[in-house]
């Protein structure tokens, strides 16, 4: 489907829902999509699902939809995988007629409404959503999102944004419940972390809050070890806060320390060098080289003089 011939709106996927019949589909004829939005799936709840399915079997049917003698699922990727684990030879199924753009757009939405889904992939998803509404590329929709949060607080020029756009991405957010201003401040950011800690918020092992302090810290080694701490130790926000605060302070003190050590050698230099001088031949040179001497006394003076007066008081 191009951009110049007819489509539905995203926005009319959010409420899509298997309404055909139900049919059972051996499980091996199914295959998933390259575009399927989901990345990462907790092992160890797979596994609960799938003792689940093997009791009680699959409650809500995949949505698959059929190319030529294939069929590929559309939602319902995990019970699809739980399924597998569980060695189920067939699987309940709704065939749907579907585009390849409709079929990704239900399978983020379908995606985007289940509570399990980790901040990262929430993220990835609603724009990908966006971008197939808007017909833009992700990275556009970004700065899309970006430049209407500007306007909205007063630093950019009104209207920069057509009124049709800013219509298209408040309807999807609406249709998913959520604020766009609070997706852009608390959301987007996440996706400018280190992928280490990406790929923990991926994996459920620390909250999105957590990871976002725990990037603060420029130093790499210093970050990698309070990451592993804070899963390890199941640290909280306000702990993780607390460690970052004395890391910060040792590394000013090892600055401030650094820095006069570097002055000391500096002196030092200096000062060998002075013993050594003779006057110069050049005159110009020579007066450059007093005015200097005389700026530093006068400076060191002043520093002395100032020393002087906070003790006093």
């Amino acid at each position: 489907m191009t951009k110049t011939q007819h489509r539905r709106s995203v926005s009319d996927y959010l409420s899509t829902l298997p309404t055909e019949p139900e049919t059972d589909l051996p499980i091996e004829l199914i295959s998933l999509e390259t575009s399927q939005p989901r990345r990462y799936f907790d092992p160890e709840k797979l596994e609960q699902l799938a003792d689940s399915i093997r009791k009680f079997g699959i409650i809500e049917p995949l949505l698959v939809r059929q190319k030529g003698s294939s069929y590929f699922l559309v939602a319902g990727e995990r019970r699809y995988r739980a399924a597998k684990m569980a060695e189920l030879k067939t699987v309940p199924v709704v065939v749907r007629e579907l585009s390849d753009e409709e079929a990704l757009a239900v399978a983020l939405v379908e995606n985007l409404v289940r509570e399990d889904l980790n901040p990262v992939e929430e993220t990835e998803g609603i724009l990908c959503l966006l971008a197939l509404e808007l017909q833009i590329s992700v990275e556009e929709v970004k700065s899309l999102l970006y430049r209407l949060d500007n306007e909205q607080k007063g630093k950019a020029t009104n209207n920069v944004i057509g009124s049709e756009k800013q219509a298209q991405i408040k309807s999807v957010f609406e249709g998913l419940g959520q604020s766009w201003q609070s997706f852009v401040n608390n959301r987007l950011p996440l996706l400018k972390l280190p992928n280490r800690i990406l790929e923990e918020i991926r994996k459920g092992t620390i909250a999105y809050t957590k990871a976002k302090a725990i990037s603060t810290l420029k130093n790499e080694d210093q970050q990698k070890i309070l990451l592993d701490e804070a899963i390890a130790q199941g640290l909280s926000l306000t702990e993780i806060k607390q460690r970052i605060k004395t890391l910060k302070e040792q590394q000013h003190n090892n600055n401030d320390d650094d820095e006069e050590n570097l002055f000391k050698q500096q002196v030092n230099k200096t000062n060998l060098l002075l013993k050594k001088a003779k006057p110069l031949k050049n005159t110009r040179q020579q007066k450059k080289l007093l005015r200097l001497l005389s700026e530093i006394e006068t400076l060191l003076t002043n520093t002395e003089i100032s020393k002087e007066k906070e003790l006093e008081k």
